[in-house]
């Protein structure tokens, strides 16, 4: 386990990395005070380091998160302002289905989660249609779309339950593997 509070960069020799939710506005100010693990994050995966973010995962991957009228910085990785809201943005179960080749998921797959969070997208210059996943059920990332891909990284505002979803487990497996096989 990696502590982006107090570790300075993450690990060499890393073949992947699975970011999972929670609720990093509880402790923004730390991430954002530790500057160089958010460049590590940010670097490694543009070098290609396998990464898997949900909720939680996916805003740190972020520009950063505004919280009571002030912006704390995050990774950078992808280029997306968060804030907050004091109702849920999304709540209950949901099912996406891969429409789009990733490093994770093949296209067609089809993968039953759920969605919890109070945080909205305040900025972000791409468009739906660019999102990985399409929601069958649940809210995604916007306009019944998730899965934020950019190289080797997905990021999504779904849980998915890793036990009862094989496919998950596999495709992140895939993707430390082939990762490490470039690896010099």
């Amino acid at each position: 386990m990696i502590n982006a509070l107090t570790a300075e960069t993450l690990p060499e020799g890393l073949d992947a990395l699975y970011i999972g939710g929670g609720f990093p506005e509880t402790s923004v100010r730390e991430l954002a005070a530790n500057a160089t693990f958010r460049a590590s994050v940010r670097e490694q995966a543009e070098q290609g380091l396998p990464v898997y973010a949900e909720c939680g995962g996916l805003i740190f991957l972020g520009r950063g998160i505004v919280l009571d009228g002030k912006e704390y910085p995050l990774s950078g990785f992808f280029p997306i302002t968060f804030g907050m809201s004091t109702k849920p943005q999304a709540h209950g179960y949901s099912i996406f289905i891969a429409e789009k080749e990733n490093p994770f998921y093949p296209v067609g797959t089809r993968i039953k989660g759920h969605e919890f969070r109070y945080s909205t997208v305040d900025q972000w210059e791409g468009s739906s249609e660019e999102l990985t996943l399409h929601m069958e059920r649940g809210t995604g990332f916007m306009e019944k779309r998730d899965g934020l891909q950019k190289k080797n990284v997905l990021a999504l505002y779904t849980h998915v339950l890793a036990s009862g979803t094989p496919e998950w487990a596999a495709g992140l497996l895939r993707a430390a593997q082939t990762h490490k096989n470039k690896s010099p």
